[in-house]
């Protein structure tokens, strides 16, 4: 049995600054471990019994990617078993991560994700990892062909939707607050098309923080997101309303990145000047902080949860 979260208040202020990407996912954590020790056998289990629950693959590959000793592992697992679609799967992302950190060629990531996406030409992982890549480093032609790929493939992914709304915020930093911009109706259509107990329905807020990101950082916001007044007009309010009357009615607690969708959605509820909502959010987010959105638009993520949490829970 899991042991039980820490109270709330200032016994959680360190739990606030551990940021773990793999947030609630105690399997991932305990296969991760046993990676880190040369253990890849663990993280092979991981992966066949994760299927093609695509999300939550997409989740683990992704956690397990971002570890330090994972390429060097993972190519021992493919010397062992060279023909293992899910070890040539995590090689192409850790080699996609080594590539955005500036210590591989981002030449070298996109074939290891050509030749995972080769072997299991169903899974959207290989073009979730070319999606990442090319979200920092493509021209936007090719960031909509791979997303168009992963959707191909999976059509509610969520990590994808995320890169696609970050991506879209950038455009046309000069239009301001336009309640037409593109990233808000890309938002608003993804939910539409998803099915009712899509955690795609809070894309919007979403939508709303990553645009709130480029426009601080140009400097047409203030910096501060309180001081903003981003997330207090008729249009925003209506989509944190709606974001939040969702997760009364659907949370789903089961979608490995659901806290994802927690810290965008607190964040926003805090923005907004909602206290009682936010408060109710922090409860269910417990020590399983994101640094996105805190850290928007320069921030130190860990001070910023704090201070928003405490606001709202007090510090007693």
């Amino acid at each position: 049995m899991s042991p039980p979260p820490p109270p709330l208040g200032r016994a959680r202020k360190r739990a606030a600054q551990a940021f773990d990407a793999a947030l609630d996912d105690a399997e991932l954590v305990a296969a991760r471990t046993a990676l880190a020790q040369g253990r890849w056998t663990a993280v092979r289990a991981l992966l066949v019994a994760t299927g093609d629950d695509w999300d939550r693959r997409g989740h683990r590959v992704t956690v397990l990617a971002q570890e330090t000793g994972t390429f060097a592992w993972t190519r021992d697992w493919l010397l062992a078993e060279p023909e293992s679609g899910d070890a040539s799967v995590l090689l192409a992302l850790a080699t996609v991560q080594r590539a955005l950190n500036g210590k591989d060629k981002p030449a070298r990531a996109r074939e290891a994700c050509r030749t995972a996406a080769a072997l299991l030409p169903a899974d959207p992982t290989p073009w979730l990892g070319l999606l990442m890549l090319e979200r920092v480093l493509g021209v936007e032609e090719d960031v909509v062909q791979l997303f168009d790929e992963v959707r191909h493939r999976y059509a509610d992914h969520h990590h994808a939707h995320h890169l696609m709304v970050a991506r879209l915020a950038e455009r046309r930093p000069e239009a301001g607050q336009d309640p037409l911009h593109e990233v808000y109706d890309f938002a608003t259509w993804s939910a539409e098309q998803a099915p009712a107990d899509s955690p795609l329905a809070i894309l919007p807020v979403i939508a709303h923080a990553e645009r709130y990101r480029v426009l601080a950082r140009a400097g047409i916001e203030p910096t501060d997101p309180v001081a903003s007044g981003h997330w207090v007009g008729r249009r925003a309010r209506q989509v944190m309303k709606a974001a939040f009357d969702w997760w009364l009615e659907w949370e789903r607690d089961d979608h490995p990145r659901s806290h994802v969708d927690l810290n965008y959605l607190a964040h926003a509820k805090f923005c907004e000047g909602r206290g009682a909502e936010a408060a109710a959010l922090f409860h269910r987010i417990g020590p399983h902080v994101t640094p996105v959105p805190w850290s928007y638009p320069d921030r130190d993520p860990a001070t910023a949860f704090r201070a928003a949490r405490d606001s709202v829970l007090g510090t007693a």
